[in-house]
C-alpha cells in the first residue's frame, strides 16, 4: 500500500488469520494502521501484532456469541475478510461424507455464518467492505478436487449475491481468487523436491495449465489485492473477482 493512513484506527476482521493467507492479510492491515481481529481455531505463536480470537467459523453458535461480544465493545466495523478455508483432495466417489461437509461447511458456510452478523452492521452504516478469499479452482474444474472447487464456487456464488444485496448501502463486496501460493496447504500437496517446478510447469495428463508468470504466488501478492480492494482507492469497484494466478486460468 501506498499510504498507511487509508486504515488508520480502522477495525478490520479476518477468519482464517492463523497462518498463510489470512496470517498475511491480518498482518498487511494492523501494518497499515488498523485495528485488527484475526479469527481461527489455531494460533501456533505467542504474539501477534494484531488481537486474536480463537472461533471455529463452522459452529454458527459460536460465531454468534463471539460476533455479538466484539460489536458490543466497538460496534463498529470497516472491514471483512473471509480467509478461513480448507482443502481435501480424492477422487468424487471416494470422497468421505466428513471431506465433502467438512469443505462446504468452512469454505462457504464460514462466511454465510459472519455474515449473517456483520452485514446488518454495515447496513447500518452504510460503509464498509467484504473481501473473501476464493480460489481459481472456483473458475476451472480440477482432478481430484471436486469438494474444494464445489466450495469455492459457493462462497464465490454467496459473495457475489450479498454484493448485490448490499450495494444500495454503500457497501462493497469483492473476491480474490488465488492460485497456487506458496502456504501450508499449498506445501501439504507437494510430496516432492521438485513439486513447485513441477506446479509451475502445469500437470497436463490432469488437464491443469502451468504458470506463465514462472512463480508460485506469495501470500504477500494476495493480501495486497486485498487491501486495495478494501481500501477507498477501489471505491467504486464491487461484485468482482480477481484471479491472481500468475495467468494459469488463461482470464478463463
Amino acid at each position: 500500500m501506498t499510504s498507511n493512513d487509508n486504515f488508520l484506527q480502522k477495525r478490520v476482521w479476518v477468519t482464517g488469520a492463523g497462518q498463510g493467507i489470512g496470517y498475511a492479510t491480518a498482518l498487511a492491515f494492523s501494518q497499515a494502521g488498523a485495528v485488527v481481529v484475526g479469527f481461527d481455531r489455531h494460533f501456533a505463536g505467542e504474539e501477534y501484532p494484531f488481537q486474536t480470537q480463537l472461533l471455529d467459523v463452522t459452529d454458527a453458535q459460536a460465531v454468534g456469541e463471539v460476533c455479538q461480544r466484539l460489536l458490543a465493545e466497538h460496534p463498529q466495523l470497516d472491514v471483512l475478510v473471509n480467509g478461513a478455508g480448507i482443502l481435501r483432495m480424492g477422487a468424487t466417489d471416494a470422497l468421505s461424507d466428513r471431506d465433502w461437509q467438512d469443505c462446504l461447511a468452512v469454505n462457504a458456510g464460514g462466511a454465510f455464518n459472519m455474515f449473517r452478523h456483520t452485514l446488518p452492521v454495515f447496513r447500518r452504516q452504510q460503509h464498509g467492505a467484504i473481501v473473501s478469499v476464493a480460489s481459481n479452482a472456483a473458475h476451472v474444474p480440477r482432478i481430484g478436487m471436486s469438494a474444494y472447487c464445489a466450495s469455492k464456487a459457493a462462497l464465490r456464488s454467496l459473495c457475489l449475491s450479498v454484493a448485490l444485496e448490499m450495494a444500495p448501502y454503500g457497501v462493497r463486496c469483492n473476491l480474490v481468487s488465488p492460485g497456487s501460493t506458496d502456504t501450508p496447504m499449498q506445501r501439504g500437496m507437494w510430496s516432492s523436491d521438485t513439486a513447485e517446478q513441477q506446479t509451475i510447469a502445469g500437470f497436463p495428463q490432469q488437464f491443469k495449465l502451468g504458470i506463465p508468470l514462472g512463480k508460485i504466488a506469495t501470500p504477500q501478492d494476495i493480501s495486497e489485492a486485498i487491501l486495495f480492494l478494501a481500501s477507498d482507492r477501489a471505491g467504486h469497484i464491487t461484485m468482482q473477482d480477481i484471479v491472481i494466478d500468475g495467468g494459469a486460468t488463461l482470464a478463463a
